[in-house]
């Protein structure tokens, strides 16, 4: 019996040397329970077959071993391994089952007959990009060619990222070729979600790079609109290197016609970076039914173009651009899913060079601003060139005071088009100024409870054309015109009253202080006699002089060492309230302190400006509200009311809303015309469950005015373990543009998939892009791809 032990032991251990007479040593190490050398050149291995190479097991009921031969004579000697039954192949990365496999020893290449196997991911791919701890590629195929150690060719195949039992989602292909460190390239590729075909693409470029940047396809997102029609749109991710990628977009709209665009993203470290995107709307002449009615839209072409950069130079330079331009304020009022971008009727670039020569500061910057009133009417800002030089704030020695420096030249823009009986008008306004203010501050903080904050400045402004006031009407000439006041300007701050009390039971805090503050402001500036001759485009143009300003303010705070869940406790401020008014000498000044937000309405002089309230709180991280306010003292009536208030609850709830009101004020211009009144209402909120797995959101806006919700959206999400959807629903009302949009309101509806591993974007025009409420860049993103 031992005997019979020590023979099949000695069968089934064969180390790599010869088998027989003739039979070269093998590369690798094999157990078997029978071996039999059938030709010099052929040798066959059966019964549970196990071989162990260096970067490769195999295991199988039989594999015959043949010597390749060669046409000279070598000696290298190479070996084709042929497994059948019940075959599985293992490599450091890849584990393969099949019915036949062939394998090439010099090389290790090899191919798989009717075949399905796993990659393991995990030290390539981000985890998060699959929603598992399993971050593994499934596949299979008719035929599996192993063509190189880390690269994978499939025939009639198919392969998924869901390490499900069952899958949700795989994607068939009649060819794959699998490179483990970038990438997995398909033709005529099909998905399929639960047995569903969804999409078909001639080709396909799935990225599996390690730093999970990988170039390809995103996920296109479907959707529907009244004004639009159905929609398709796709994007293309293109990470070139870690410090830069771009995205590039294609909309198709079955009504309107079709876009086109780009954004581009760049960092170069030390402050330099940037991004630029570009959008091209062909629309063809169209026909929309709405409401029983047929609009017919007229073909059109209209670009976009947003970006801003800045770009480091040297130490003590920095270029800064930026560029927010569309040609046609129709296409964004009406494409736009985001009401920020829908009712923005601004267009700007600027460029600035900033940088120290010394104590000084050097600006030159170039700023172009218009605003739009309807589709072709506006007004253009700007500066171009702006030059400036500042000396901040220093100290003089052997005093307690400092000194300041601003000088300033700049040619103003200020063009008005608008259309009159005659025909359109371009109203050029624009002029050169030139502007120098020296400052001195006087600060006195020797008195804890009482500080004063002193200053004198003189300011000398030349403009090179001005305001004719004897002609009838007046009109702006090319006659120049000075001016220059001093001002002396004081403001003490006190005496401050505080309390602090313990509040070691209450649950939220330990302690708690209150602070009163009163302080009061003394301005007085020099007469400014040919205040009437100046043409006031900007807010240094309209200070008023022989004027005497009292400003009085009261600050009420209220702060708390809370508990935040952490080792120590953390001051915070949780209630602020401060109420501002200030009194004028001269009646005509109220209208030009930039301090108010209802100043430059052209309402009456008064002695009185309106009393401003301000009211923050933060009794939380998680919760937070502003409110703001000001009253008319003279009309005993609120100009203007805002409010806005945040709240977040454990991860699965956010919620903001905000309220805003522009009164009526019966007798006083600028607030009695109804036409220039408003009430807006805004709320979001989001919820979700603590896995994700579910969630969605809310967001309107509506004109309390009005009786009218300019916009509603909801979205709603499903994510399983391994893919998802997402659905939107929004409806934005148009009848505040008029004759400028066919319908009176568009409903749109967008769907947009995600499967592990592949990012989905939102497109140029905001869908799926937040929630409705905000602004942003925005545009298409993602770092990897299909």
């Amino acid at each position: 019996m031992r005997a019979c032990l020590l023979a099949l032991l000695a069968v089934s251990l064969f180390p790599g040397t010869a088998y027989a007479q003739g039979f070269p040593s093998l590369p690798f190490d094999s157990r078997q329970f029978r071996i039999e050398q059938l030709t010099e050149s052929h040798l066959r291995l059966s019964d549970e077959v196990e071989i162990d190479g260096e970067t490769f097991q195999f295991y199988a009921d039989q594999v015959d071993i043949y010597v390749n031969e060669t046409e000279e004579p070598t000696d290298d000697v190479t070996f084709l391994l042929v497994a059948t039954g019940n075959v599985v192949f293992v490599s450091i990365d890849t584990r393969i089952a099949a019915e036949l496999v062939e394998f090439q020893t010099a090389d290790q290449t090899a191919v798989f007959h009717h075949a399905n196997g796993s990659i393991n991911m995990g030290d390539e791919v981000d985890r998060s990009m699959f929603g598992t701890q399993e971050p593994d590629l499934l596949f299979y195929g008719e035929k599996i060619e192993r063509v190189g150690p880390r690269t994978y060719r499939l025939t009639k195949g198919a392969f998924t990222s869901c390490i499900q039992p069952t899958p949700r989602w795989e994607v068939t292909a009649t060819t794959l070729t699998i490179n483990l460190d970038e990438y997995i390239l398909l033709q005529n590729s099909l998905i399929k979600v639960k047995n569903v075909p969804v999409f078909y693409f001639p080709a396909m470029y799935y990225p599996i790079q390690p730093d999970g940047r990988a170039t390809g396809f995103l996920m296109p997102t479907y959707g529907a609109s009244t004004y639009r029609g159905t929609s398709l749109s796709n994007a293309f991710f293109w990470a070139p290197t870690q410090s830069q990628d771009a995205t590039i977009f294609h909309d198709w709209f079955a009504t309107t016609g079709q876009g086109f665009g780009s954004e581009y993203r760049f960092t170069r470290g030390g402050g330099s970076q940037g991004q630029v995107r570009s959008y091209f709307l062909d629309e063809h002449e169209a026909e929309i039914s709405s409401g029983g009615g047929t609009s017919v839209l007229p073909a059109r072409q209209s670009f976009d173009l947003r970006g801003l950069a800045t770009q480091r130079i040297g130490t003590a330079w920095t270029a800064r651009g930026q560029i927010n331009y569309f040609s046609d304020i129709t296409v964004q009022q009406t494409y736009n899913h985001n009401i920020f971008e829908a009712s923005n009727r601004n267009r700007s670039f600027s460029g600035n060079l900033t940088g120290r020569l010394g104590k000084y500061q050097l600006t030159s910057t170039y700023n172009v601003n218009e605003t739009f009133f309807g589709d072709t009417q506006s007004t253009l800002n700007g500066g171009g060139p702006r030059l400036g030089l500042a000396q901040g704030k220093t100290e003089i020695p052997g005093t307690s005071m400092y000194y300041s420096l601003n000088a300033e030249y700049v040619h103003l823009l200020r063009v008005s088009k608008f259309f009159r009986d005659e025909g359109d008008v371009n109203l050029d306004s624009g002029l050169n100024r030139m502007d120098i203010n020296p400052t001195l501050q006087i600060p006195f903080t020797k008195w804890p409870f009482l500080k004063f904050d002193s200053s004198v400045q003189w300011r000398g402004t030349y403009w090179d054309e001005s305001l004719d006031i004897l002609a009838q009407p007046i009109e702006q000439i090319d006659t120049g015109v000075g001016r220059s006041f001093i001002e002396l300007a004081t403001r003490a701050t006190g005496p401050s009253f505080v309390k602090i009390w313990e509040t070691p039971n209450s649950g939220y805090s330990e302690r708690m202080k209150h602070l009163i503050e009163p302080w009061v402001a003394l301005r007085r500036t020099t007469a400014i006699d040919n205040f009437d001759q100046i043409v006031r485009l900007e807010g240094i143009d309209s200070i008023v002089g022989n004027v005497s300003q009292v400003t009085l303010g009261l600050d009420n705070r209220i702060y708390a060492k809370v508990f935040e869940g952490g080792a120590e406790s953390v001051s915070r401020e949780i209630l602020s309230v401060s109420l501002t008014q200030s009194y004028y000498t001269d009646a005509n000044a109220a209208e030009f302190d930039r301090s108010f937000r209802t100043s430059f309405n052209r309402t009456p002089p008064t002695n009185f400006s309106p009393v401003s309230l301000l009211v923050r709180t933060q009794p939380t991280q998680q919760t937070g509200g502003t409110l703001r306010a000001e009253f008319d003292s003279t009309h005993k009536a609120l100009r203007t009311i805002a409010a806005e208030g945040s709240y977040e609850f454990r991860g699965w709830l956010e919620t903001r809303n905000g309220w805003s009101q522009r009164r009526f004020i019966d007798g006083l211009p600028g607030f009695n015309d109804p036409s220039r009144l408003d009430h807006y209402l805004n709320s979001y909120t989001a919820v979700r469950t603590q896995d994700n797995k579910f969630g969605g959101l809310y967001t309107f806006n509506y004109d309390v005015l009005r009786g009218r919700h300019l916009l509603q959206q909801l979205r709603v999400y499903y994510n399983a373990q391994c893919c998802g959807i997402s659905v939107e629903y929004q409806v934005f009302n148009f009848e505040g543009l008029g004759i400028r949009a066919p319908i009176p309101r568009d409903r749109r509806f967008n769907v947009s998939f995600t499967l592990a591993g592949l990012g989905t974007f939102a497109n140029v025009f905001g869908a799926f892009g937040g929630g409705g409420s905000g602004g942003g860049f925005g545009g298409g993103n993602g770092g990897y791809g299909y």
